[in-house]
């Protein structure tokens, strides 16, 4: 009787030990299909929508005292230049870059001295008015502030001048050729945003002016 149980014993461990080791090293195999690989999900950040940019602004002048004429017998004294008053139209088509047109509007006033005269009173005075047209290209930098887009504004056009060189009785005194007939403005800058819609903005650079702000809009 106990050699039967010694017996029946051993069996039964053989066997557990022969299930344990079936399912203690066994692996699940997943059919295919049943379970989705995973998959990163992609967020579309780019969510810029095109808008017509306007603003206006007024600047400190730069060239355009240039164009004044200069006599052999008369010498040129303090300018005095009112503006430019600019304004810019552009469609921004995307997130850095934009085309349209840029308008000026200026003035420079200068007293002219009679070489061999000592005193205070000018002889005559040139007036320079000038109205510029130009193409207008604007390109964004990218920025981490949302409330800040700075850029580089390039533009070039053409002028458009009316001149006088008077006495003190309004009578003309001197003719003077056409001043140059070709304007530009390469400047760099920054728009400060307010709100979506609105803000202002500022710039130094070369050409009609070498400083300008003022307020700026989109639509």
């Amino acid at each position: 009787m106990k050699k039967f149980l010694s017996m029946a014993a051993l069996l039964l461990l053989l066997g557990a030990a022969k299930v344990q080791a079936q399912y203690g090293g066994a692996r699940v195999y997943v059919q295919p299909g049943y379970a989705r690989p995973y998959q990163p999900r992609v967020i579309n950040s780019d969510n810029f929508q095109p808008t017509l940019n306007i603003s206006i602004g007024y600047g400190f002048p730069n060239l355009d005292k240039n164009q004044l004429a200069e006599f052999l017998e008369a010498y040129k004294g303090n300018v005095t230049q009112n503006g430019p008053v600019t304004g810019a139209v552009d469609f921004q088509f995307s997130r850095y870059m934009s085309v349209g047109v840029m308008g000026t509007y200026g003035k420079v006033t200068a007293p002219y001295y009679n070489n061999n005269s000592n005193g205070n009173t000018p002889d005559f005075t040139g007036t320079l008015e000038n109205w510029s047209i130009m193409f207008n290209l604007v390109n964004y930098f990218p920025s981490y502030n949302k409330s800040v887009s700075p850029y580089l504004r390039t533009a070039a056009g053409v002028n458009n001048w009316s001149q006088s060189y008077t006495d003190a009785n309004g009578k003309k005194v001197a003719d003077a050729p056409d001043p140059n007939i070709f304007s530009y403005q390469v400047s760099l800058g920054a728009r400060i945003n307010l709100s979506p819609n609105a803000g202002f903005f500022m710039e130094a650079g070369y050409g009609k002016y070498i400083l300008n702000g003022g307020l700026t809009f989109r639509l």
